[in-house]
């Protein structure tokens, strides 16, 4: 990764999600963080700013530790947020929360616990952040409009369509 920084000369890093395996971070003190991310990503190419979106992965930690401003402090490379807007001269990029769309993650979590702080009432928060994006990309007179998120929409990969992306994210982007 950290060559092919260098070869492009990249301004910054975009992380999708499912920053710490296999169930986020315990907490803001939680050595992941510096084991998986401040040690790992050492190459000069890499010391650059990171923008992250959170994952399912990530909902099986403490969310609030991945969004806290302490990792920030900790690494000042680090910045992670549920949804977000960045401007980088002629493109935006829009960071979506997708985990909370995904309907299995609360009816069928299986042997899994997630931190939905933050979240509930979950019909609220996915109706306030469409229409939070759905603004925002009407407003925007960037020439290129990027939207950011940790599940895919369509997929012919293993996962396939995401359902939920499809009925409520997608005619936005249409």
């Amino acid at each position: 990764m950290g060559v092919v920084g260098e070869q492009l000369d990249i301004d910054f890093v975009i992380s999708t999600g499912d920053n710490f395996y296999d169930n986020g971070l315990k907490g803001i003190d939680d050595s992941s963080f510096h084991h998986s991310f401040t040690k790992i990503y050492t190459a000069p190419s890499l010391q650059k700013q990171w923008y992250n979106v959170l994952g399912n992965h990530d909902y099986r930690g403490d969310v609030e530790a991945q969004l806290s401003p302490v990792l920030s402090n900790l690494d000042n490379r680090w910045f992670c947020s549920r949804s977000y807007i960045v401007n980088a001269e002629f493109v935006e990029f829009f960071f979506v929360d997708t985990t909370p769309f995904v309907d299995k993650y609360f009816t069928q979590p299986e042997d899994h616990v997630y931190d939905w702080r933050g979240i509930r009432p979950r019909n609220h928060y996915i109706s306030n952040l469409l229409k939070d994006l759905d603004m925002s990309l009407k407003q925007s007179n960037a020439k290129w409009k990027i939207v950011v998120g940790h599940h895919t929409i369509r997929s012919a990969g293993h996962h396939g369509d995401t359902e939920e992306l499809v009925n409520h994210l997608l005619p936005i982007l249409e």
